[in-house]
């Protein structure tokens, strides 16, 4: 089971948002769907094959081939198109049911299991511009550090990034940048070495999930040690794998204001399904056999079964609402499939946004460039300061550039987003 810090955190986390965004409920509160314990969710052998994006709103517990009407010929297809049994129907329903079930699936399936924050100790020393972190959990220790640039006014919001930005523009725009060594988290390997593996080593857990707790426990020291900023507007951000990571980073702490992943590919906001649009079609098997230890062990069991598996990027991108996403593509990106994260992750995602009532806090940055063009955290700042600032801008996040109009048929359960009564 994941531990019982994540089951709190997101669970707290959900309920400020529902007075606003909800009505309140004028019958019982739908039970939610069973959820199975760690290891023991479906395989591939047990969940149809889905050559479109499935459905959010279809618990997994009834997407199983042995689910009711599981054997039925047209099983698959009402799974696809929005016909499933027993689908979330509120936004309600959404935060207290779909939402955490997202989040334990994501870790069972993809991420690992994120380490129990309560039985971990954060000490956080600062000197200049330098702030010193040392976490403690089961009689081990981690150590690494975080560098400090800070705007001409505080206290600021912050930008945590692993990988370098441009820190000009966001430092002019009064927002504080941060950065820490992501290979004193962890190594951008197999070796199984670095802070986080000083505590964890031999768990089954992704890198990816490794250096988005070094986001957080940055976010620890920084919160401890460094008044000038505020810790109630936080983004996170990082290109290609590091993208990837700082997704990760989002949508596995609430405290995470806006989530930033640059040119993030295949594991990140690019889809599993519709690799080949654009770029060098990296899909699961080439970026797995490429760099396995980014993710757990249990996505390697859908290689050559991408399309069993019951989620897809937007799934990811939808279970951080209704916090803000900012997603970074280039037109000339050589590696990642831009052109499916534009066309159909990002509208498919931004249905689930729309419908939990924050479509403003969704954006897509399609630019000129190649991967991971320094160009981009440019292009994505007016939306930042939309967002940390809470600035009026005129830039729209929603123009997909020459890339034209989504692709609707990848996810035709558009045509059965729930309507509340």
């Amino acid at each position: 089971m994941p531990s019982p810090k994540c089951a709190i955190i997101f669970g707290t986390f959900a309920l400020p948002f529902l007075g606003a965004a909800v009505p309140a409920p004028r019958a019982p509160a739908a039970e939610c769907a069973p959820v199975p314990s760690a290891g023991k969710y479906p395989t591939y052998q047990q969940l149809p094959v889905q050559t479109t994006l499935p459905d959010p709103w279809l618990p997994l517990a009834y997407t199983t081939t042995n689910s009711e009407g599981g054997d039925s010929p047209s099983f698959a297809s009402d799974v696809m198109t929005g016909k499933g049994k027993n689908r979330i129907q509120t936004p309600e329903e959404w935060y207290r049911c779909r939402q955490p079930e997202i989040l334990q699936m994501l870790q069972e399936y993809q991420y690992g299991y994120y380490p129990d924050h309560s039985q971990e100790t954060v000490k956080a020393t600062r000197s200049g511009n330098t702030v010193n972190i040392e976490v403690t959990a089961g009689g081990k220790t981690g150590k690494f550090s975080a560098t400090l640039a800070l705007p001409a006014t505080t206290p600021a919001p912050v930008v945590i990034n692993i990988g370098g930005m441009t820190n000009q523009p966001y430092l002019q725009a009064g927002i504080a940048v941060v950065g820490f060594d992501y290979s004193r988290v962890a190594a951008d390997s197999n070796a199984g070495t670095g802070a986080f593996w000083d505590i964890y080593k031999g768990q089954d857990i992704g890198v990816l999930t490794a250096w988005a707790w070094g986001f957080h426990r940055v976010l620890d020291a920084l919160n401890a040690t460094v008044p000038e900023i505020d810790p109630t507007r936080v983004g996170v951000t990082g290109c290609s794998r590091l993208g990837k990571a700082a997704l990760a980073a989002g949508l596995l702490d609430p405290r995470i204001t806006l989530t930033m992943p640059m040119s993030s590919g295949v594991q990140g906001l690019g889809p599993y399904r519709y690799h080949g649009l654009s770029g060098q079609d990296e899909t699961l098997e080439n970026s797995k056999s490429g760099a396995g230890w980014w993710t757990d062990s249990t996505l390697g069991t859908f290689v050559n079964h991408a399309e069993n598996l019951p989620y897809d990027a937007h799934t990811i991108a939808a279970a951080i609402a209704p916090r803000a996403l900012v997603i970074d593509q280039g037109t000339g990106d050589q590696f990642t499939n831009s052109k499916g994260t534009s066309v159909i992750v990002y509208p498919a995602a931004k249905l689930v946004y729309d419908w939990l009532g924050v479509p403003d806090q969704i954006a897509m940055s399609v630019r000129g460039g190649g991967h991971c063009d320094m160009s981009g955290f440019n292009s994505v700042l007016p939306f930042v300061t939309k967002v940390l600032q809470n600035q009026t801008i005129t830039k729209d996040y929603d123009d997909l550039g020459s890339y034209g109009s989504p692709m609707t048929t990848a996810y035709p359960w558009a045509t059965a987003v729930p309507q509340a009564a």
